[in-house]
């Protein structure tokens, strides 16, 4: 029988099987220091462009304290740090007071990079910085690629992205993309200064870039792709519990996701890593995990 009747048969039979089954694919934009308030404020058409057939969050809470390291350790790990001890931006591995809920055999808690090695072994994943501090709360083992650069510098890190996606191209993969500089502005400068809103246009023309390349590569249309960031800030700097501080953007869109556009349900940094299992099709969370899954803005 031939290829296109036999699909048509099987179709028939199963219609809602798929012949060619995509792998989960999903690219993390993460800019630290990210406020609704800059949202709204900076111009930024690339990631407009980008999240214009998903969901977008400008309610989504940080947890508490609305500091780096505690916020970024609860988007991987899908709780608070009252689950994964991680309270502070001065936290170690081997110097904390919060003991954590779980840990692996290492003795970090798990993170959604651990979940998909286990249950996905064949997912590849990478993880790009330019704060060094933000990978200690994570178990490297986990990760294929790890790539971080020095004095706030990030492009070299959007072209390994890109580089690894194309390499991977027919592999489940995560590639978690970070910046720290747009934070740096908001101390350095002020939230809501002229130098902080330049700072997220400067992120938004590279993502531009990187998003043409993966478009002219064919490999844009079958991705997800998430906006997440940490807290906001107020005066220069951040920690407390104004709404400056505790409300920030979060968005994600791709083949899984309803396009829905703004929403206003409850949504919180702990639920990041609920989301990508449901993407990569996980049967099982770690029992220490406290985040919800927005079940609504999945098809």
């Amino acid at each position: 029988m031939k290829p296109f009747f036999l699909r048509m048969l099987i179709l028939a039979l199963f219609p809602f099987y798929s012949i060619a089954q995509k792998s989960p694919r999903v690219l993390i934009i993460g800019l630290d220091g990210f406020s609704t308030e800059g949202f709204k404020t900076a111009k930024h058409p690339n990631l407009d462009k980008m999240i214009a057939d998903g969901v977008l969050s400008l309610t989504t809470r940080p947890v508490m304290p609305s500091i780096t390291l505690p916020n970024w350790t609860s988007h991987m790990t899908g709780s608070g740090p009252e689950e994964h001890g991680v309270t502070s931006n001065g936290w170690t591995k081997e110097k904390h007071i919060l003991t954590p809920l779980e840990t692996d055999k290492d003795g970090y808690y798990p993170s959604i990079f651990k979940v998909l090695k286990e249950q996905k072994p064949a997912t590849k994943i990478a993880y790009y910085y330019n704060w060094k501090e933000l990978i200690y709360p994570i178990n490297k083992s986990y990760l294929d690629e790890v790539s971080f650069q020095e004095k706030d510098q990030y492009k070299d890190n959007y072209n390994k992205a890109y580089d690894f996606l194309l390499q991977h191209k027919k592999d489940p993969a995560l590639v978690f993309l970070y910046s720290v500089h747009t934070d740096h502005a908001g101390h350095g400068y002020g939230w809501m200064s002229p130098e902080y809103i330049s700072s997220i246009e400067a992120a938004d023309v590279e993502i531009g870039i990187l998003l043409e390349k993966l478009k002219t590569a064919g490999l844009y249309k079958d991705l997800h792709f998430m906006l997440i960031t940490d807290h906001g800030g107020i005066g220069k700097g951040h920690g407390g519990t104004t709404m400056n501080e505790m409300q920030v953007p979060w968005a994600i869109t791709g083949p899984k996701i309803k396009k829905m556009g703004l929403i206003t349900e409850f949504n919180s940094n702990k639920n990041t890593s609920l989301v990508l299992a449901r993407i990569f099709g996980i049967g099982k969370i770690p029992d220490s995990w406290t985040g919800s899954l927005p079940k609504t803005i999945f098809k």
